[in-house]
């Protein structure tokens, strides 16, 4: 009887919850800046989909590359996207000291870095030297302050 019980719960619950997740994804994507708006963005300022031209900058700049691989359908990643990455610290940290570039782990190139990466699940965080080669990454959401640390760590291994 419990067990029934159980079963008519989760089918009664789960319109809701497919509801509460379609009503919170986010519909954007995020837009290349100019180094002019780097300085004031309040986000993170992503290269989108272009993982050669985020090695090229960072080998010209001489930076790391944070890669943040997700999929559309990521309940955590729209999480980490609204919540942690327009963070006013960590936008300003990320901006500064990395080349940040965000790839959709099902489409274009995502693939190809999600099989060499080896990724396991979405979001999955990277920070990369500008040959690529993986110095530290993290899968799952992550709050602004965690990010944080995770950056200034990848910053000390470079």
């Amino acid at each position: 009887m419990k067990n029934i019980k159980n079963k008519i719960l989760f089918v009664l619950a789960l319109p809701a919850l497919i509801l509460f997740i379609s009503c919170n994804a986010s519909s954007g994507n995020a837009v290349t800046k100019t180094p002019a708006e780097v300085t004031t963005a309040k986000e993170i300022n992503f290269i989108e989909s272009d993982w050669n031209a985020a090695l090229s900058k960072a080998k010209k700049e001489n930076k790391l590359v944070f890669l943040d691989i997700s999929a559309s359908w990521c309940g955590p990643c729209k999480l980490l996207k609204r919540n942690t990455f327009t963070d006013p610290a960590v936008a300003e940290f990320f901006n500064t000291n990395f080349v940040n570039v965000a790839i959709d782990g099902e489409q274009g190139v995502g693939p190809e870095l999600a099989n060499t990466y080896q990724i396991q699940g979405y979001p999955t965080l990277i920070v990369a030297d500008a040959t690529g080669k993986s110095l530290l990454y993290t899968v799952g959401y992550i709050e602004p302050n965690d990010l944080l640390a995770f950056g200034k760590d990848a910053l000390k291994r470079k």
